[in-house]
């Protein structure tokens, strides 16, 4: 019963620089398929994508949510992921904030 009165608090994580950053509006998911990424999370309505790799957490803005669904759907995530997300191809996805 008193699970029922427990608030419910939402997560946050640091992220970069950026502390207590709020994943309420984010759907996350634990990887457990790939050897590099560990956690995505993802804003549809931000456009804005979190990725835990060992152990370390990355925003990446404005990635279209078929950048994402590609990501979670891809044979090889890590690879994917290096490729067209953290490279220099995907500088475009760097936060300017």
């Amino acid at each position: 019963m008193h699970l029922l009165a427990a608030p419910v608090v939402s997560e946050t994580i640091d992220v970069g620089s950026r502390h207590g950053v709020d994943l309420n509006a984010f759907e996350c998911r634990d990887i457990s398929r790939s050897s590099i990424v560990q956690r995505v999370c993802y804003d549809r309505a931000q456009r804005h994508l979190i990725v835990a790799v060992k152990g370390a957490y990355d925003r990446y803005c404005d990635l279209p949510a078929e950048t994402f669904d590609a990501l979670m759907g891809a044979p090889s995530m890590g690879q994917f992921f290096n490729r067209n997300i953290q490279s220099a191809s995907g500088a475009r996805f760097v936060c300017k904030n």
